[in-house]
């Protein structure tokens, strides 16, 4: 019996560049497993494109008029009652050291993208968060997340009460996740297979009631677990 092909991936992107938009659609559009199903020119659109269109994955520049990336992120990724589908958010940046970039995250989106990063980066980019994972590669975690986190003071928020779930696996886990680590080289440092390490992400995402690997990493850093720089 033959399975039936999954559905493509929807997106939309807000954008409040035209040619920006129109080139990226275009790029995505080309790709058998995605179908780009709305665009916005502003924050204020896009949230009500993302409502009207139940897309999987919204590309969504930071800087834009009317409502801005970061303020339209909060409202698609924390909807209000009776709205249940809560798509993944890509932010779109110019800048590879951009303030709103440590906010987004926070906010709970599942990682950002250069505008000016390759054609097959943006593709890869798209599939990577439509499957669930933070595009967060281990050399932004230590650059960029590092960096935010030390112009910050941090934030306690009853960490030996959350922390202590814990088990000291896990622990070490999510701390070298923090650290910008990839599971492959958590797997070496701790003499364990990858798909263990791949368990333990599961169960420390749903012990702290964490989307993704992104909010991992701030979670790690505002409990006090990893220090800023360390």
């Amino acid at each position: 019996m033959t399975r039936a092909a999954p559905a493509p991936i929807r997106v939309i992107i807000v954008d409040d560049q035209a040619m920006v938009r129109a080139g990226f659609a275009a790029l995505l559009a080309a790709q058998a497993d995605i179908d780009v199903v709305g665009e916005a020119p502003d924050g204020r659109q896009g949230v009500a494109v993302a409502r009207s269109t139940h897309p999987d994955v919204v590309l969504m520049d930071v800087r834009m008029p009317e409502l801005d990336g970061l303020a339209a992120a909060r409202e698609i990724l924390d909807p209000p009652v009776g709205v249940v589908h809560r798509p993944k958010v890509l932010m779109l940046t110019t800048f590879d050291v951009d303030d709103y970039v440590y906010e987004a995250l926070r906010a709970g989106a599942s990682g950002f993208l250069l505008k000016d990063a390759p054609p097959a980066d943006l593709i890869a980019a798209v599939r990577v968060v439509a499957a669930g994972d933070a595009l967060l590669a281990p050399s932004v975690t230590r650059r960029l997340i590092a960096d935010f986190a030390a112009q910050r003071p941090v934030v306690r928020r009853d960490p030996a009460l959350r922390l202590n779930g814990l088990t000291p696996r896990e622990t070490e886990v999510l701390e070298l996740i923090a650290k910008g680590l990839s599971n492959q080289e958590i797997a070496g440092r701790l003499v364990l297979a990858e798909q263990t390490v791949k368990t333990h992400i599961g169960r420390v995402l749903g012990k702290l009631g964490l989307r993704d690997r992104a909010q991992m990493v701030i979670f790690a850093y505002e409990s006090g677990l990893v220090a800023p720089g360390a």
